[in-house]
């Protein structure tokens, strides 16, 4: 009779999940449902509900939280959190996330699915197939895009249910950081193919990286978005420190290792890597396909 009952709601909440994904999935509504709200003050009342320590608040949030994506806690270090938060920003098991060690390559420094990718075209780089932006824009720097102009970039796309931890492509020193504040639109598909520039528009960092024996230059910048606008370096005191003062450049010189920890998000967004001339877009790196932290990226010049 209880495996019966039991087989009941689990059909039910199938069939619930199923309808709530159809309606999601509709572009019109996701981008309503997203983007035509009030984004940032949606974004800090679920920062602070996100992080109610109330066992009954986090297992429901949880609970709805997988009607809408595939969240899958096994590789998690830990199993049970104080609050959904906690979850978000979830830490690994140790070795979950193998770095190859090839000194030629370049790795994710993120779970992701690829976005769009290629060639620098003289300064231009594209969000989505026909919807070009200046790097220049993005940067806010002209010198610094310019290191760019005929390189390579790669989109990384963290959805809501990945690991929302970040950590460095190669053996690097991080050399400076330029925070740029700005708006939070959703950064999925549906809102890159209808809104101009969005990642330009979006409050954002970029982390100036060079690698070590070779010196290349390399560029993280990580964009915040709706529910997100909160970007964590573990190598500065606080984000809200990065914030204070508005945009601005803060100068470093942190070594780091291959796969170390270099922050998180608080919920999903997006990392955009920028390499100069030479670098190559590594096979497991074509625009669709998912990703994880230490996989090959990009192979280096020579």
């Amino acid at each position: 009779m209880a495996a019966s009952v039991f087989q009941q709601v689990a059909a039910s909440m199938k069939q619930l999940r199923s309808a709530i994904a159809a309606v999601a999935c509709h572009e019109d509504v996701n981008f309503l449902l997203t983007n035509r709200i009030p984004r940032r003050l949606a974004t800090r009342c679920f920062g602070w509900f996100s992080r109610i320590e109330h066992p009954l608040i986090r297992d429901l949030s949880v609970f709805v939280w997988r009607l809408f994506a595939d969240l899958d806690l096994s590789e998690s270090r830990d199993q049970h959190f104080r609050s959904l938060h906690a979850c978000f920003i979830r830490q690994l098991k140790d070795k979950a996330r193998p770095i190859c060690q090839d000194p030629n390559l370049l790795v994710s420094p993120c779970d992701a699915v690829v976005g769009a990718s290629g060639s620098v075209d003289n300064g231009q780089v594209l969000q989505i197939k026909g919807f070009p932006y200046a790097m220049r824009d993005l940067l806010a720097d002209d010198a610094h895009a310019a290191v760019y102009r005929d390189g390579t970039y790669v989109t990384l796309r963290l959805t809501s249910s990945m690991y929302h931890r970040f950590h460095a492509p190669h053996d690097c020193t991080v050399e400076a950081v330029s925070y740029m504040s700005g708006d939070t639109w959703n950064v999925n598909p549906i809102a890159l193919k209808r809104v101009e520039r969005l990642f330009c528009k979006n409050e954002r960092a970029a982390i100036r990286v060079t690698l070590a024996h070779t010196g290349h230059p390399v560029t993280l910048v990580p964009v915040a978005a709706i529910l997100v606008a909160s970007i964590r370096l573990n190598f500065l005191a606080s984000a809200a420190g990065l914030r204070c003062g508005g945009p601005r450049t803060v100068r470093l010189h942190v070594p780091l290792t291959k796969g170390q920890e270099m922050g998180w998000f608080e919920h999903g967004s997006t990392i955009i890597v920028f390499a100069p001339g030479g670098f190559k877009l590594a096979p497991t790196a074509q625009e669709g396909s998912r990703i994880r932290v230490g996989e090959p990226l990009m192979q280096l010049p020579g």
